[in-house]
């Protein structure tokens, strides 16, 4: 039965102090054998099983997960999502990405809280503005909204920004109106609950070890709870992708860094879009709460501990504070760490391999 979510379903059972809600998904036990198996309980894994049972009609299939749903880098990240990346095949794959975001609360009867608050990416020098017109250009021979802003239309779209007594003094800026955030674990609960109905096995709490295959063609995957057979395994397992791949021979070219965020103490509104600047390698958003959304960039070195360094950190924080003097004696409350796995050209694998049946998504 589906589980439908409405206005009168929210006060029934806030009349019960929230006590009646039913489970969003299964907890089964693996069977021994299924036609497709997931690799990772993010986002991704939890979509692509979604839409293998509901477009292609596939009924047996897990998700397999070494942690919790959404535990990985689908709750370790900024929540911001756009499509104005420079090169065609990127631009178009965020873009079918975007308008699935703009109708996913619908879809899936779930609200992701997707907010289209608009995305700003700094100019902070002659190169930056020549890159990121270059991008806006491109953008719009793909027909995606992208449009070069200058530094008056910047101050009336963030008004408590610093654009010219600083080290890097804004010059300008491209901004993508459709672009926004949402609320990341929402997206991964919403995918399950709807993957689970459809009838697919969601498994928690077990670790992949290893993709065991023969002849060239993969056979299933070794795990914590035992051999799992399938003839089709795709792996969506964020930074450690890699690491899985190399376990059926696979070498990919990815480098897998820590890219850490944090957030500050809730405040009132002050700033109602995503401001991102590459050159000084920091971002924020405010959240529904009020929390300062805040991301840096990656550590210079290949990582797996979801943590980061410290010096990182520092950068950041005395960027954002040059771009906003207002937030110079706020606190932060949390810090954290997800990986990333980064190609050669900064642009996703979404494909087959050499081994019949095994399929990779490093987004």
């Amino acid at each position: 039965m589906k589980k439908k979510y409405s206005i009168f379903s929210l006060v029934k059972n806030s009349l019960s102090d929230n006590q009646n809600w039913k489970k969003m998904w299964r907890n089964p036990e693996p069977r021994k054998f299924y036609d497709v198996i997931i690799v990772g309980g993010g986002g991704h894994g939890l979509g692509t099983a979604y839409y293998l049972a509901k477009e292609h009609g596939l009924k047996n299939i897990a998700v397999i997960e070494k942690g919790w749903l959404g535990g990985g880098n689908t709750g370790r990240n900024t929540t911001i999502i756009r499509s104005n990346y420079l090169w065609d095949e990127s631009a178009h794959l965020y873009e079918h990405s975007l308008k699935l975001w703009e109708n996913l609360s619908s879809e899936l009867n779930y609200n992701i809280m997707f907010s289209q608050r608009g995305v700003l990416n700094l100019a902070h020098n002659e190169h930056d503005v020549k890159e990121i017109r270059r991008r806006v250009s491109a953008n719009k021979l793909n027909g995606i909204d992208s449009e070069w802003v200058d530094p008056k239309q910047i101050k009336k779209l963030v008004p408590i920004m610093n654009t010219e007594n600083c080290r890097y003094p804004v010059l300008g800026a491209s901004y993508q109106p459709r672009a926004g955030v949402a609320r990341h674990d929402a997206v991964a609960w919403g995918y399950a609950m709807r993957a689970d109905e459809l009838g697919v096995d969601i498994i928690q709490n077990c670790e992949v070890k290893k993709i065991r295959t023969a002849k060239g063609k993969v056979q299933g995957v070794e795990t914590s709870k035992g051999f799992i057979r399938s003839n089709r395994v795709g792996v969506v397992a964020s930074g450690h992708t890699s690491v899985l791949a190399a376990t059926a021979r696979i070498k990919l070219p990815l480098q897998s860094k820590a890219l850490q965020a944090l957030v500050s103490e809730p405040i009132k509104p002050v700033i109602n879009t995503v401001v991102m600047s590459n050159a000084v390698h920091a971002y924020v958003s405010q959240s529904d709460k009020g929390e300062l959304v805040i991301g840096a960039g990656t550590d210079g070195y290949n990582s797996y501990t979801q943590r980061g360094g410290y010096n990182i950190i520092e950068d950041t924080i005395r960027a954002i504070v040059e771009l906003y003097p207002i937030f110079g004696k706020m606190k932060m409350l949390r810090q954290w760490g997800g990986i990333v796995d980064i190609t050669p050209d900064a642009s996703p694998i979404l494909s087959k391999c050499e081994v019949e049946g095994l399929g990779q998504d490093s987004p």
